[in-house]
């Protein structure tokens, strides 16, 4: 499967949001937060990744001083294992350096293996657990990796 990356428009966001509710129905965000995010381009960046001109997944990272924090990262279930959430993380990484930082954190449900191994292979080490994090009461694990010293692809 052949996928594009692009960086989000403003004209994306009604079909982010809906792939955030359909992906993330417990926690999935309200749409206002992504025109927010949208709108604060100096400390944020999104993607988009589409297959044949439809949107399949997006992600976001923001980049504050020396910090990065991985906002979100989403692909459709069928389009997982494609590489796609690979090269979105990779591109996020690669943004966060050329804005400064030297280390990225984020949050993953601790149910969510799939993507904590994703971030494990890239180097992100769990340095918190955040009890009851998530609306549903799944823990969340707070993970970090130390750009300085790690390159931005596996």
């Amino acid at each position: 499967m052949s996928f594009t990356l692009r960086p989000m428009r403003l004209d994306d966001i009604p079909a982010v949001g809906e792939l955030e509710h359909s992906l993330f129905p417990i926690d999935a965000w309200p749409l206002h937060m992504f025109f927010e995010e949208f709108s604060q381009p100096e400390t944020r960046h999104y993607l988009v990744a589409e297959v044949e001109g439809s949107l399949v997944g997006y992600a976001g990272v923001m980049s504050m001083a020396t910090t990065a924090d991985i906002q979100t990262i989403g692909v459709l279930p069928e389009c997982e294992g494609r590489g796609i959430g690979t090269a979105m993380l990779t591109e996020l990484l690669a943004e966060a350096c050329r804005r400064g930082a030297l280390e990225v954190m984020l949050e993953v449900r601790a149910d969510n293996g799939r993507a904590r191994s994703l971030y494990e292979l890239f180097g992100f080490e769990q340095i918190h657990t955040r009890r009851g994090y998530y609306r549903d009461g799944v823990d969340a694990q707070v993970m970090r990796l130390q750009l300085a010293h790690q390159r931005t692809e596996p």
